[in-house]
């Protein structure tokens, strides 16, 4: 079985109309729909937002459903300028950008743990080759309990992590999660707005009037 986690509601009616044969349910806060996409065995939730949310909903996942890989997506803020909205982005390294424990520990890891976590490498390269007309790229995803927007926000993570391509709010989160249960995982972000832009909002709000159908058929194709 594989685990799809998004965090708002939006995001999870979105990725919901690609699952045939579709039921859902409510265990405790946590909304989740099983189904089919393609010949896969998928269980889709809904996190709701932040580290705290997302890591809880992946636990619960892991320990209802036991799927093999997890995938994260959903929107995320371009930090690359050769981004463009609709472009994905594959986290093949993601890091907390608002975590601190002191000497001996680099900026955004959790002491004990790695510096950075890693999508599935093979996740990654099945990802990559994907034959669409939409822009898939991999590289360094950032998280962190903040809608970035100014662009003060933006230069600041970019300082400290200068190859960071996407800023989102739930990917470390998850990524923590699985490395620590052992389950197979992959951040897959879609650009939903550049931060810091003069008609930054306007491109977020823009985002969801464009139905972004050819995102969601790179995701029914990493599955297939």
């Amino acid at each position: 079985m594989i685990g799809i986690i998004v965090a708002m509601k939006s995001e999870f009616d979105l990725v919901f109309k690609a699952l045939s044969n579709s039921q859902t349910k409510k265990i405790n806060h946590l909304v989740f729909a099983t189904g089919h996409i393609g010949n896969q065995d998928v269980v889709l939730m809904q996190s709701g937002m932040g580290k705290v949310c997302a890591a809880i909903a992946c636990v619960e996942m892991i320990n209802l459903f036991k799927p093999q890989t997890i995938i994260n997506t959903g929107l995320a803020g371009g930090l690359d300028f050769s981004l463009s909205v609709m472009d994905i982005v594959l986290g093949k390294d993601i890091v907390y950008h608002d975590v601190w424990c002191g000497p001996g520990n680099v900026l955004g890891q959790v002491q004990g743990l790695p510096a950075v976590f890693h999508s599935d490498e093979t996740l990654i390269s099945k990802a990559l080759s994907i034959q669409s007309d939409t822009k898939i790229k991999a590289g360094l995803i950032v998280s962190g309990d903040q809608f970035v927007s100014e662009l003060s926000e933006l230069k600041k993570i970019k300082s400290d992590f200068k190859d960071a391509m996407a800023v989102d709010m739930e990917s470390a989160s998850i990524a923590q999660v699985c490395f620590l249960y052992g389950v197979n995982f992959l951040s897959l972000r879609i650009i939903s707005d550049t931060p810091g832009i003069e008609n930054h909002y306007d491109q977020y709000t823009d985002f969801w009037n464009k139905a972004p159908e050819k995102s969601l058929e790179v995701i029914k194709s990493l599955l297939a």
